[in-house]
């Protein structure tokens, strides 16, 4: 569909555009100017510092002085200033008190509350201790019969068809033998044998060249032999292939017979391998 039905009309629309264009380009370049700042209305003010002056010369701001100012201020503003002075000095006084008294009392916070930290401590640590030593007396009253806390003929601990608790009084309570004499066996006498008098022994030499102490548990009959021996015990320093020449050591030991000794007497043998062997 055609806008425009004659040349004409093309023209003239032509035209048109073209006016607008040059009239908006008009408005650009020529426009409406302002003032930056713009002008301002009114009566404009002379500068001066009083209500009152003299002359046609404009003076300098540092060079003038009101003549109020040339007077000596009174003794009642004086005062006033004095006065203003001194609390000023009371005020900054007492605002350091202040602060040194908040201070000390601070300090007296913190070392009332770490004392009371420390008491609290030290009273745990003595609760903990209390409870622990009452553990391990209540642990040893029952191992050895509970006789600290019962008198009573009733309790008591051996291997044999008779009330009482069987041991010696210088024995030790942990000890599985009944039998022999009391404390621990020295040399090749071992823990728990050294009433059975002094055994004979061989010696086995390790497959490994290490050194170190195996304790072997043994088992005694009546006539002084060994017949089993667990290496390894509680004490042992020396590594796992000593082990198997402890045992064989241990199963050579040989005490003296003796009638009354148990049938089955337990102990424990301290075996020391040296490379200088």
């Amino acid at each position: 569909m055609k806008f425009f039905k004659t040349k004409h009309e093309e023209h003239s629309a032509l035209i048109t555009l073209l006016l607008m264009f040059i009239l908006v380009f008009l408005v650009f370049i020529v426009g409406l100017k302002y003032l930056d700042p713009p002008e301002e209305y009114g009566v404009a003010i002379n500068f001066g510092v009083s209500e009152k002056g003299q002359g046609t010369l404009q003076p300098k701001m540092s060079k003038f002085q009101p003549k109020e100012l040339d007077e000596p201020p009174s003794e009642n503003q004086q005062l006033i200033t004095q006065n203003s002075k001194n609390n000023e000095v009371n005020q900054e006084k007492l605002l350091v008190t202040d602060q040194a008294k908040a201070i000390a009392i601070n300090k007296e916070k913190i070392k009332k509350a770490t004392e009371k930290l420390r008491l609290e401590k030290e009273a745990e640590r003595l609760k903990h201790d209390l409870k622990l030593r009452q553990e391990k007396k209540k642990n040893l009253d029952q191992l050895i019969g509970g006789i600290a806390n019962n008198n009573s003929n009733s309790l008591g601990e051996g291997n044999d068809n008779m009330l009482g608790d069987k041991g010696q009084l210088n024995g030790d309570p942990y000890a599985p033998s009944y039998f022999g004499e009391a404390g621990l066996g020295k040399g090749g006498n071992g823990y728990g044998l050294k009433g059975r008098g002094q055994p004979t022994k061989k010696i086995f030499t390790p497959d490994c060249d290490e050194e170190g102490i195996v304790v072997v548990e043994i088992e005694v009959n009546k006539n002084g032999n060994v017949s089993n021996a667990s290496p390894g015990k509680k004490g042992t320093t020396g590594p796992l292939c000593l082990y198997d020449a402890a045992r064989k050591t241990a199963m050579t030991y040989k005490w003296p017979a003796n009638d009354k000794a148990p049938s089955k007497q337990i102990g424990f043998v301290i075996i020391n391998f040296s490379v200088t062997q």
